[in-house]
């Protein structure tokens, strides 16, 4: 076995025992800790979250005319034939929408009622074939009661009103059936003059049956007319700013200026032709008619599943969250945001149902006077 080596102290060298020991370095000063900053919260996460407790309610979906050209579709598991479908609904925190029942200008004038009865037949075989997901819906509470059963409430309308003729009792019937909006253009009572006598009994029957008045189209002399006899909430289903983009449907200033002061609705399409090409552009026009008209009288459309070319990011049902973080982006309150995604729409059909009410009411009274 090796010894064991110790190793000898090593001699210091001259005069270093007669050196002051080092001082150790001092250490800094602790500071008193200061406020904690919370980091900024993500737009597109505030956007979500927002969306979780004020869903969309999407003003135009042309769903159920693009359903018919389909062989099969499944709207539950998802459909890549369409721009809507249960799953990107969900994803894209809508929790309702109106399904127009218009049929295309092609269809002869003698075929527009039976083809939107089809339509509105066709919308109830849709919900019923998804009825995990969707339900129908055609008043504000009806729209709520859905979204508590965590269903996507489906609205029927607009349909077009070449559909009425010249019935009244057309209406009404239609309204039996479903109908939550008429969109008041192409007929000789609601043309370029403005609304003709019976032009305006159909707006009062509207309101008596609570069918929301919708004017996407109509020219502006039957529009102001219409806000000045409806007594409920009327509806631009698609319409942007003609100041910043002079397209067919867009609303002139003094237009939207009139619509907020008759407390109506301009639904912003997410439509190139009509809104931009970008989600910037798209935001630019709801911030004009939220200036204009005020922040009640401003919401969403979102026009899928119809021929309009939809701005970059925008593409389907599940990309609103991305438009909601742009305005996040741009320091919208909470508020405003929960009245443009969910509330205005709400306010809307709480109007025409109101407007319903108070109608039945004078005729109870007269008839009982």
């Amino acid at each position: 076995m090796a010894e064991l080596q110790v190793r000898p102290d090593t001699t210091a060298e001259a005069g270093a025992l007669d050196r002051p020991p080092a001082r150790s370095p001092e250490p800094p000063p602790i500071s008193e800790p200061g406020p904690v900053r919370e980091a900024a919260p993500d737009p597109l996460r505030r956007a979500r979250a927002l969306l979780a407790a004020h869903p969309v309610a999407d003003g135009f979906s042309g769903l159920p005319w693009a359903l018919r050209g389909l062989p099969w579709y499944d709207l539950e598991l998802g459909d890549s034939a369409v721009d809507a479908d249960v799953p990107r609904l969900r994803a894209g925190g809508v929790g309702a929408q109106l399904w127009s029942v218009h049929v295309p200008d092609s269809v002869p004038a003698d075929r527009v009622l039976g083809a939107t009865l089809e339509q509105l037949d066709l919308v109830k075989h849709v919900v019923a074939a998804h009825s995990e997901g969707l339900r129908l819906a055609r008043s504000a509470s009806e729209v709520a009661d859905a979204r508590h059963c965590g269903r996507i409430a489906i609205l029927m309308g607009p349909a077009r009103a070449e559909a009425l003729g010249d019935s009244l009792a057309t209406l009404r019937a239609l309204h039996a059936l479903g109908l939550c909006s008429l969109t008041l253009s192409g007929t000789s009572w609601a043309g370029p003059d403005g609304l003709t006598p019976f032009g305006e009994e159909v707006v009062r029957e509207l309101n008596r049956t609570g069918v929301l008045a919708e004017l996407s189209g109509a020219s502006e002399a039957t529009a102001h007319r219409v806000l000045a006899v409806s007594k409920a909430p009327v509806l631009f289903s698609r319409s942007g700013a003609r100041a910043l983009r002079d397209a067919p449907g867009n609303l002139p200033d003094e237009l939207l200026g009139a619509l907020g002061a008759a407390k109506g609705l301009c639904l912003v399409p997410l439509a190139a032709e009509q809104t931009g090409a970008t989600i910037g552009e798209v935001a630019d026009h709801i911030e004009h008619v939220r200036r204009l008209a005020g922040p009640e009288c401003v919401g969403l459309s979102g026009t899928y599943d119809t021929p309009s070319t939809h701005p970059e990011g925008l593409a389907d049902t599940s990309r609103y969250p991305h438009l909601v973080a742009e305005l996040v982006a741009r320091d919208w309150s909470d508020d405003d945001l929960a009245r443009l995604t969910w509330g205005n729409v709400q306010r809307a059909l709480r109007g025409a149902d109101f407007a319903a009410r108070a109608a039945r009411e004078r005729l109870r009274r007269q008839a009982g006077g």
